[in-house]
Order: C-alpha cells, then sequence, then structure tokens
C-alpha cells in the first residue's frame, strides 16, 4: 500500500501534488502574514521553501506521505500547503499537517474543504482507520479549527519536540476513526454548504 499521486479537487480548493513549480507561489503564500514568525507552527521562511519542497518530494519516495499545494480556484493561486504525513500504512494510519494559508484566506472555507477532501481520500479511497491531527499545545486557533473539523482529542504529548527557537514542545494529538468519518463527513458538507 502506498500513497498515489492524485489532485483532489473540491469547489473552492484544487490540491495539487506539490512539485517545485509551486514554489514562488508557495513564497507568496508565506509572505502574506509573514507565517513562519508564528511561533506556535514550524512553516518555512523564504530561504527555507526549496528545502520544504525537497523534504517533501522525498518523504514521497519513502512512502511516508504525500504534500499538496493548496490552490484557491476562484484565482488560481496557491495559498498553502498541507500534507499526509508520518504515515504507518500497514497499520492504516497517518497524520494530516505541515499546513499553512495565506492570512488573507485564514478564516474562509478553504482549509475545511481541504481537510474534508483529505479526509474522504484517507477514509474513502486508501480505506485507513485512523487519522491524526498534532499541534502546539500553545496554539489555540490551530487546537479550535482541528476540534471544529470533528476531530477528538487524545491526550497531550509532553516534551514532544525541539521547535526552531530551542523551546521545548508540548503536543496535543486528536483523531478521526473510520467508524466517525460518517457522521464527520455529514458535519463537514454542512459547514461548506454541501448537504442534501
Amino acid at each position: 500500500m502506498k500513497f498515489d499521486k492524485v489532485t483532489l479537487e473540491g469547489n473552492h480548493v484544487l490540491l495539487e501534488p506539490l512539485l517545485p513549480s509551486h514554489r514562488d507561489e508557495l513564497i507568496e503564500a508565506i509572505s502574506d502574514g509573514e507565517l513562519w514568525k508564528l511561533f506556535v507552527t514550524r512553516i518555512p521562511n523564504i530561504e527555507g521553501i526549496d528545502e520544504f519542497i525537497e523534504n517533501s518530494i522525498l518523504e514521497y519516495a519513502n512512502g511516508e506521505g504525500m504534500a499538496f499545494a493548496t490552490i484557491d480556484k476562484a484565482s488560481g493561486r496557491v495559498v498553502g500547503s498541507t500534507r499526509f504525513m508520518r504515515a504507518n500504512l500497514a497499520h492504516k494510519r497517518v497524520e494530516i499537517g505541515f499546513t499553512f494559508i495565506a492570512k488573507s484566506y485564514q478564516k474562509t472555507s478553504i482549509n475545511t474543504e481541504a481537510k474534508r477532501l483529505m479526509l474522504t481520500h484517507a477514509f474513502e479511497t486508501m480505506h485507513l482507520n485512523r487519522v491524526e491531527f498534532i499541534t502546539d499545545y500553545l496554539n489555540h486557533a490551530s487546537r479550535n479549527a482541528i476540534l471544529r473539523l470533528g476531530a477528538k482529542q487524545e491526550g497531550i504529548l509532553r516534551s514532544h519536540m525541539v521547535m526552531p527557537d530551542g523551546r521545548i514542545r508540548d503536543s496535543v494529538i486528536f483523531s478521526i476513526t473510520r467508524h466517525e468519518w460518517p457522521g464527520v463527513k455529514q458535519n463537514l458538507d454542512f459547514k461548506l454548504g454541501n448537504a442534501s
């Protein structure tokens, strides 16, 4: 079992496999709000964008995940990135993370629809049992966004990571499981106005 290079398309969002050709627009996206300055995230700065893309290609080659460029369909612009990561496909689980969205596109339907597309792919195409989300304990906006998706908080991983500034981070782990997915999907469709 492995990740197929797929493009995921919704009403407002297109998720394309991340390529070096997305570089300049990714720089524009992270510059919109200087996202790398948020101490509770690990968003690359402009100088680190090439390494970010190279690492995502390497992770795909190693079967560890797949990164996407997040594209706003209305403008055709890359407004961020997100990825499947830390995959353990033998145990049918994956993490969704390393997500960032340009400041001017935050608090829109972009992130919700991108996550809906990824969760659909994880549960309905890849037939996984579990999707995880892990974020900084201090990142309240991210924690709230994950809860709004319908994920459940499972616990706090203490002294879990060392951040680029040297701070030792506690992380909060959330998950959505296969049996929860139909209800979570219904809720996301309602939020996106796709309810039938």
